[in-house]
């Protein structure tokens, strides 16, 4: 069996590389796992969400997302961290040390503490023209993508119809020309206070009973969108040039099955105002869902998207990394 492991720190990303530069330095000899197909080949799948990056501080003409992630790597490197390009394929938190398989090892790694940083995916319509325009006019972040320079002075259209359309609607009016909302029936799921802001938003259009269809596009980009009324069937061809949704996110939370407590969507459980994991003991099923009794998992510690369902940022994913790696840091040391 190798040596127990100081920190053990699970995939990489903004969130990851900060835990493992501040790690580091405290001279904790982190050793990570990012994910097979985070490097190499078949790079940076997840960072097609988001190609250029106008939102991270220090970067005043923006950064390519391959890029500032390439730079982070490189500082990892350079602070003592051992990065080892595997899937991590489950834990066992069940006794101490803890452990973790990494995918074709003989062996798990054993390790005082352990820092999960994987991702949480948008979920995405499953259209065919989807993947073709993704980053060319589609997107699921209004946040990361409306200030873009193809979004900005154009017509953009917003699907779906809760709180989650209705802000990034708001948001996006910041930029475009124009914002459509698109509602497959007569009525909106959003609150009513989210309902009142876009309708009164005067650069906000909602068309109701409306779906979409099919986008068109020129040179790579998109520049239509066909929408059919599902009461009369009439189609309508609006030009646009960005197309958003938030139909929610899946957490990459399926190794961790039975070893930390996972809500209802699937996030891990931490303990408030920290990144401290909480560990099921009891699962209870109901009529109405998964309820869960839990407690503290110590040294466990969980940041960025698999804990965070509302600002999902890369500064944010950064932020609580270093709130992760500097809590595993006073354990260690004390």
């Amino acid at each position: 069996m190798s040596p127990v492991e100081n920190v053990v720190i699970i995939w990489s990303w903004p969130a990851g590389h900060t835990a493992w530069i501040y790690a580091g330095r405290a001279l904790l000899e982190p050793l990570m796992f990012e994910w097979f197909y985070a490097w190499g080949v078949a790079a940076w799948w997840q960072l097609t969400t988001t190609t250029d990056v106008e939102n991270f501080p220090w970067f005043p003409e923006g950064i390519m997302w391959p890029e500032l992630m390439d730079n982070m790597r490189k500082q990892s490197l350079k602070s003592w961290v051992r990065i080892e390009t595997k899937t991590v394929e489950s834990v066992d938190f069940s006794s101490y040390p803890y452990k973790v398989y990494p995918q074709g090892s003989q062996e798990p790694i054993e390790a005082k503490t352990v820092i999960i940083s994987t991702w949480a995916t948008a979920k995405r319509l499953g259209l065919p023209w989807e993947e073709t325009y993704r980053q060319n006019g589609i997107s699921a972040c209004a946040v990361c993508d409306g200030a873009l320079p193809i979004f900005r002075n154009k017509h953009l259209v917003v699907i779906w119809w809760g709180d989650s359309a209705c802000e990034e609607a708001n948001f996006l009016t910041k930029f475009a020309s124009k914002v459509t909302m698109l509602v497959r029936s007569d009525t909106m799921k959003a609150s009513k206070v989210m309902q009142e802001r876009a309708l009164n938003n005067p650069k906000i259009e909602v068309m109701r009973h409306t779906e979409w269809k099919e986008v068109v596009g020129a040179d790579g980009l998109m520049t239509w969108i066909i929408v059919v009324n599902n009461q009369t069937q009439e189609e309508t061809h609006l030009e646009a040039w960005g197309l958003f949704y938030a139909i929610g996110h899946t957490p990459a939370t399926a190794f961790l099955q039975g070893q930390v407590a996972l809500d209802e969507t699937w996030y891990i459980r931490i303990v408030p105002w920290t990144t401290k994991v909480c560990r099921a003991i009891q699962v209870h099923e109901t009529p109405h869902g998964t309820t869960y009794t839990y407690d503290i998992l110590p040294w466990v510690y969980a940041a960025w998207d698999v804990q965070d369902k509302l600002y999902r940022q890369a500064i944010t994913s950064a932020w609580t990394w270093c709130m992760a790696a500097l809590e595993a840091e006073h354990f260690l040391q004390g």
